[in-house]
């Protein structure tokens, strides 16, 4: 393993790999800053950039921008109590009090440290797992993918902070949109109004549809708030040595839950620090001081969700099942570059396989090297009122579509993508499990059909081998899991004043 990890640095240590993951890493802090917008719009925006790179540069640029958007999403959540990102929500909680107290610099500091030893040590754990989980994946068929891609439909709609039935909407939605155009066996369309769909729904309309129009839209009647009037010094930086030897096990116990919920399917790096920031509230001597700017609160969801970004990449790279959203744009941008992900990557791509590990090593050190420095920048730029680089952002759009397909219809497509898209966050549906069905459905499908062909209809089969079985009874126990989560919230008292 380490000889593999010494040979994909070799790899993104070349000067022109070097730069794009540098440029990955610096657009993703910068997506990050800015509020609500966040990694699934800057990689569905820059997905057609990838047309024009060989398939290790792409994959470590767009990489670069989903972890970096974990540093960038706590600065905006400090400095102004607007989450850059999903996982930077729980930031807030104690990010925000701490500038209000005159700390600013500090808790960018412990932020930004939190998060570099969060991914190093999602990092540690991917290099160590990644050939096991190739090993475990080359004994999947058919029957194994099919139940995988089940559990993760599954977890994307019964894991989550939203209503399980409006997730699972989505997921079948999105299973819907996968199915538009020519069936790959048949021939037959399917769900074609016009000719121009006889090849399917591009990802990229769907993609910036989803995650870029529909922010615009969402956000174009709103006036973006004054940036902060701060004066950062470096003395002001720097934790007191009582206060750093308070961040060493809130740090390791956040990297640890961070690294086990970023692999599983459906959860990623905004659960992973929701999860930390409760386990910290739990273990905590003084949970009094947790909403009043309590730096252990601050430094352990923000190593967890950088240990999830890193982690994220096990399933996807090693079994071609994306963890989340972001992962399942990655797979895309692999697929569209010609490379099918899965046990296979690691021996027909070793060069993409472990350069892309290589990166978020080299990464994350780029991150801390830029992050403290730049802290005036953002400062900066947050001053930047969101109605001015609106109509750029369209543009970008308009042609990043139409450069993929040369199609209008795709253009038009993502205009309506981006009204649904506007229309399903007014009313509480999320995007993010329609992506995951657009992704994950064909190749359900794909599996499915193929285990009926080669087993004759038989439907034991996935219950008579032995990683399918196992499969099936987490699917199973997820299932009940639900059930008796929702039984458990009905039944609880109301004890709200009457």
């Amino acid at each position: 393993m380490i000889d593999q990890f010494l040979i994909g640095l070799g790899v993104v240590l070349q000067p022109n790999i070097l730069m794009y993951a540098f440029i990955g890493v610096f657009i993703g802090q910068l997506i990050g800053v800015l509020p609500g917008i966040g990694a699934i719009t800057a990689i569905s925006l820059l997905l057609p950039v990838t047309f024009y790179l060989d398939a290790t540069t792409s994959m470590i640029m767009l990489a670069g921008i989903y972890y970096g958007s974990q540093y960038g999403g706590s600065i905006a959540s400090i400095l102004l109590n607007l989450p850059g990102t999903p996982s930077s929500v729980v930031t807030c909680l104690e990010g925000y009090p701490l500038a209000q107290n005159h700390r600013a610099g500090l808790a960018l500091f412990v932020a930004a440290f939190s998060s570099f030893v969060g991914g190093m040590v999602g990092v540690a754990i991917l290099v160590l797992a990644a050939i096991p989980m190739t090993i475990i994946a080359l004994r999947f068929g058919a029957p194994e993918y099919a139940m995988l891609v089940i559990l993760g439909l599954l977890a994307a709609s019964l894991i989550g902070t939203g209503s399980q039935i409006r997730s699972f909407a989505m997921v079948v939605l999105g299973i819907a949109l996968g199915l538009v155009g020519a069936d790959a066996t048949t021939g037959y369309f399917r769900f074609v109004a016009m000719p121009e769909l006889a090849d399917g729904i591009s990802l990229v309309s769907l993609a910036m549809g989803l995650f870029g129009v529909s922010e615009i839209i969402r956000n174009a009647s709103y006036r973006s708030p004054p940036g902060p009037a701060l004066s950062i010094k470096m003395r002001d930086v720097i934790p007191t040595r009582a206060e750093a030897r308070s961040l060493g096990f809130p740090i390791l116990r956040g990297s640890a839950i961070g690294s086990f919920f970023g692999a599983l399917p459906g959860t990623g790096a905004a659960i992973a620090s929701f999860m930390a920031y409760a386990m910290e509230r739990r273990v905590s001597r003084t949970p009094n001081k947790f909403g009043t700017g309590h730096l252990p609160g601050l430094a352990a969801p923000e190593s967890a969700n950088n240990a999830a970004a890193q982690t994220g990449f096990i399933p996807t790279l090693t079994l071609g099942i994306p963890g989340d959203a972001v992962m399942a744009l990655i797979i895309g941008a692999l697929i569209l570059n010609g490379i099918i992900p899965g046990p296979r990557l690691m021996v027909d791509q070793p060069d993409l396989f472990w350069g892309v590990i290589a990166s978020f090593f080299v990464g994350n050190i780029i991150l801390l090297m830029i992050n403290i420095p730049l802290i005036r920048f953002w400062v900066l730029l947050l001053r930047i009122p969101y109605q001015k680089l609106y109509p750029v952002i369209i543009v970008m759009i308009c042609v990043g579509v139409y450069s993929h397909r040369t199609s209008v219809t795709d253009v038009m497509l993502t205009l309506a993508f981006g009204v649904l898209g506007y229309l399903m966050k007014n009313y509480r549906f999320e995007p993010a499990p329609v992506l995951l069905g657009f992704v994950l459905g064909p190749l359900l499908e794909d599996n499915f059909r193929r285990t009926m062909l080669l087993y004759s209809g038989d439907f034991t089969i996935f219950l008579t081998r032995p990683i399918s079985a196992v499969l099936v009874a987490c699917s199973t126990l997820l299932i009940l899991f639900a059930i008796w989560s929702s039984i458990a919230v009905r039944r609880k008292p109301d004890r709200s004043p009457t």
